[in-house]
């Protein structure tokens, strides 16, 4: 695993995490849209409760799955955190934290830093060439060892 690849890692699991709570917030929409029309049924007319109690599980589901993901960022995190800490070069730890823990876009991180975005490019893979990753670590997107 490259050492882009090895920070980049965190940028994807919070996309995951993100994805899965506008799941979240799709089948919760579609919780109370079912409630409603279970609600406005007249009392004599059957009632299709396995509907609710379907969009419910698949809710758990999906929230323990997004429990467990974001623990999964938090380590990543902690970890990338210990790598960046590492690098020697204040500019380049401050460039890595901006780029792969807050997950800004190239063009926020120049204009934060006060400098071009060639600029940025260029000392991005500065920062690269000087950040060490550790040997052993597993992909926890994947649980792919990497080489």
């Amino acid at each position: 695993m490259t050492t882009k690849e090895y920070l980049t890692q965190a940028w994807r699991v919070d996309r995951m995490v993100n994805a899965k709570l506008k799941q979240v917030r799709t089948l919760r929409s579609h919780a109370e849209l079912a409630s409603s029309v279970i609600s406005g049924m007249p009392v004599s007319g059957t009632r299709n409760f396995h509907r609710m109690e379907d969009i419910i599980v698949k809710l758990l589901e999906l929230e323990s799955e997004i429990n467990a993901d974001i623990d999964t960022l938090v380590e990543l995190k902690r970890d990338i955190i210990t790598v960046i800490k590492r690098v020697p070069n204040e500019e380049y730890r401050e460039l890595l934290e901006l780029r792969y823990l807050a997950f800004l876009p190239w063009s926020e991180i120049a204009h934060d830093m006060r400098r071009s975005q060639d600029y940025i490019f260029e000392l991005h893979r500065k920062a690269l060439a000087k950040t060490k990753i550790p040997d052993e670590r597993k992909n926890p997107v994947n649980g792919v060892e990497s080489q």
